[in-house]
């Protein structure tokens, strides 16, 4: 009797969180399919690991900002229409995208308009930006599986099978905190960790005034430690080359390579970069102050586009009030960040207040097992066959 073909998914993840959440899926989904399956895509380097054939790599998708994909227009056009050949040429039992909508809808669409089913996993910020997409992202797409409860109700107008079956960072964080503590490389002083970003142009933009805030802290209240998780050797490697150039440095600052969960671990408090770091630095109970700064240009579209929301960082999002304060634009300022965190570090009350908030918000994200979840919802669309 001949084996079963294998079932072809094209998978694209166009971020480093992607390529981290849509490794663990393929690994789950190898595990629990009852045919072998055939992954190829966009991805980085823990989903190459998994076996992903990489037709792109995230370090050549992960942009940040309008001017920014403006000016990458060229390459992702030109990458678009490579993934959109491979509709055709290397037809996908599935197609399965992993957050990144700008370029992963436009896919999703033509893969629809070929009858191949399409499973997204991380709901577009349609709560922040223009509502009217929903009825296309309805439209386009056979399932949606989404990070947060309160998305899926944004789509109960619409015939789109949508469900939140929890967080993957529930099931990192409790690994992390299961684990003993790592050997990390604090010094002296009260522990902050910092989280600049991994892009090029967030680095450029946020390093020099985190470190400058710092510094400044460390001039006001005594020994201080930093360590700035790195989260791939890539952006070790440029944060090691801008620091040379940089006056307003601190006096004990390290380096490590990822162990981001780890480093909030054993932090006091933390200055953390809008973005997934801040669900982390909230489930692993760290408190921290949250800064943000993109170019001119593309701040003048955003306050255009944003609609519905008062804040950014995902931790206030979620609390639907202000958790963590924010520094924004030109209300980063080295000086005010440095005074929101010997507020973390010394006023009690205050830090109390806030891990409480944490306590809650951690209750909503749901129970560990998400991806082992999203792997078997994905799994359903691939094929009518029990997976278990």
């Amino acid at each position: 009797m001949n084996a079963s073909p294998p079932k072809r998914i094209l998978i694209l993840a166009g971020e480093i969180s992607g390529d981290m959440y849509g490794a663990a899926i393929v690994r789950e989904m190898r595990a629990k399919s009852p045919t072998p399956l055939e992954f190829y895509g966009i991805g980085g380097d823990k989903m190459k690991a998994e076996g992903v054939e990489l037709f792109a790599h995230v370090s050549q998708t992960a942009v940040l900002g309008f001017w920014e994909v403006m000016k990458r227009y060229g390459f992702l056009s030109g990458l678009i229409k490579t993934i959109t050949g491979l509709l055709d040429t290397r037809r996908p039992d599935l197609l399965l995208t992993i957050d990144y909508p700008g370029m992963n809808l436009r896919i999703a669409e033509q893969a629809h308009k070929r009858g191949i089913k399409t499973f997204h996993y991380i709901c577009p910020q349609v709560w922040a930006w223009h509502k009217n997409r929903i009825p296309k992202i309805a439209r386009i797409l056979d399932r949606l599986v989404t990070l947060f409860p309160f998305e899926p109700a944004l789509f109960k107008e619409h015939d789109l099978h949508v469900t939140f079956e929890g967080h993957p960072l529930a099931d990192q964080v409790a690994e992390t905190l299961a684990e003993p503590d790592s050997n990390l490389p604090w010094g002296k002083g009260r522990r902050i960790a910092l989280f600049p970003g991994s892009r090029r142009n967030e680095l450029h933009r946020i390093l020099p005034d985190e470190l400058a805030a710092a510094y400044l802290l460390e001039k006001k209240i005594g020994p201080c430690s930093f360590v700035i998780p790195a989260p791939n050797a890539e952006t070790r490697a440029m944060i090691e080359h801008m620091l040379p150039s940089l006056t307003a440095v601190p006096s004990q600052l390290a380096i490590v390579d990822g162990q981001s969960r780890h480093v909030l671990k054993q932090a006091e408090a933390a200055i953390i970069k809008s973005g997934t770091s801040t669900l982390e630095g909230t489930l692993m109970r760290c408190p921290f102050t949250i800064v943000y700064r993109i170019n001119f240009i593309s701040s003048l579209i955003m306050r255009c586009v944003l609609t519905g929301i008062s804040h950014i960082g995902l931790v206030n999002i979620l609390a639907r009030k202000r958790v963590c304060r924010e520094f924004v634009q030109h209300q980063f300022k080295p000086e005010a960040v440095a005074q929101e965190l010997e507020k973390l570090l010394n006023d009690a009350d205050y830090r109390a207040d806030m891990l409480e908030e944490f306590r809650i918000i951690s209750e909503q994200i749901g129970k560990p097992g998400a991806t082992r979840r999203v792997a078997a919802e994905a799994l359903k669309l691939l094929s009518p066959q029990p997976t278990t």
